[in-house]
């Protein structure tokens, strides 16, 4: 196994290890803003399924007590 390593070789890995390494606090921002808008986007889904459901609550209880009303109960 040689001893010498030829300067082009280690010095090829050392531009690409700091190429890596300087570009992984951009990746990592940019995966995370992903993460946040779609997570953003779900909680407006949920809650937009949340009023739907308790609008449809809402018009039974109204019938209900219209109901109730009439009856004299």
């Amino acid at each position: 196994m040689p001893e010498h390593v030829n300067a082009q070789i280690t010095d090829a890995i050392t531009q690409t290890n700091v190429k890596v390494l300087a570009e992984a606090p951009a990746q990592a921002m940019a995966a995370f803003y992903q993460i946040m808008a779609s997570a953003n986007g779900i909680a407006g889904q949920n809650a937009v399924s949340n009023q739907h459901n308790l609008n449809q609550l809402n018009a039974t209880i109204v019938a209900k007590a219209i109901q109730m009303i009439e009856s004299g109960s």
